[in-house]
């Protein structure tokens, strides 16, 4: 990741911010990682980073009243890209996870088109 991605970041966190989302998860690949070491906790604050293999950030917030919690994982360079998952309160931790790489899964195949 780059200054100019770096920046782009910081953007999309203020966005999301903005809008009542809140960060979850970072995922970044290897290299991006090992880039902004010294910086991931000043950049990224408490979410956990999770190697993979783009850059890309987890947000979520509660749907209105229904419970239901929102999830939209963001890409970060390229062309502005976000997925979208909702989930019932009632929903099992293990099936939101089967449910976040599927996404995850899916933002990687539209990388590669």
């Amino acid at each position: 990741m780059n200054v100019e991605a770096r920046q782009k970041a910081r953007e999309i966190l203020k966005q999301y911010e903005k809008h009542g989302w809140t960060l979850r998860r970072v995922l970044l690949s290897d290299a991006t990682c090992r880039m902004l070491a010294a910086s991931l906790e000043n950049l990224f604050g408490d979410a956990p980073i999770e190697a993979f293999k783009t850059d890309a950030l987890w947000f979520s917030r509660a749907v209105a009243a229904n419970g239901n919690e929102s999830w939209e994982l963001r890409r970060i360079t390229g062309a502005p890209f976000a997925l979208l998952r909702v989930f019932s309160a009632d929903i099992s931790e293990n099936a939101r996870k089967a449910a976040r790489r599927a996404t995850e899964k899916r933002l990687l195949d539209g990388n590669q088109s």
